[in-house]
């Protein structure tokens, strides 16, 4: 799954994503589901996949709930700094509110990898800076794209996997 990916493909805008999806206030799992259908109606964003959803502990923050996660391929034709803008639109949409770092939220979208791309500017960094360490990122994208090799370590998602607990993460 994983396509060469230079500076060119900032410009040609075009490409493969994987985003990390999580909510944990409101109907969680039928925000998500109306995410992703969203997602795939917006020009430019064609759903390739998804995975199942998974109840996950909270990773760090306040005490709150526990999270409903998944992860979705999409075939973008977009820029990735114009695809993280439709993502946040998208959290607003669903009425995402920033009060707390880690804190309780209705959705959470992340773009997780963009092709082999790395990228670090001050408000985007692909691949996601944590995504070797969460469970809840790796065991559903592992599901959809085991294959898909992390450009920084050079693993696939599925080693990356078998190098992190998951006993946090189980299939609801």
């Amino acid at each position: 799954m994983s396509n060469p990916t230079n500076l060119n493909n900032l410009e040609k805008n075009q490409g493969n994503a994987a985003i990390g999806m999580g909510s944990n206030l409101g109907e969680s799992l039928d925000t998500l589901k109306n995410a992703i259908q969203t997602l795939d109606e917006i020009p430019g964003i064609n759903l390739i996949s998804y995975s199942n959803w998974y109840r996950t502990k909270p990773v760090g923050g306040p005490k709150q709930p526990d999270y409903i996660n998944g992860c979705a391929l999409l075939k973008v034709e977009l820029t990735p700094h114009n695809l993280l803008e439709i993502l946040l639109e998208t959290e607003q949409k669903f009425k995402r509110v920033r009060l707390e770092h880690w804190g309780p939220r209705t959705l959470d979208l992340d773009l997780i990898l963009y092709d082999d791309l790395i990228l670090d500017t001050p408000n985007l960094q692909i691949p996601h800076p944590r995504m070797r360490e969460r469970a809840f990122v790796l065991v559903p994208l592992a599901e959809i794209a085991p294959d898909w090799i992390d450009p920084v370590s050079g693993k696939t998602i599925a080693k990356l996997l078998e190098e992190v607990e998951c006993s946090g993460v189980s299939k609801l």
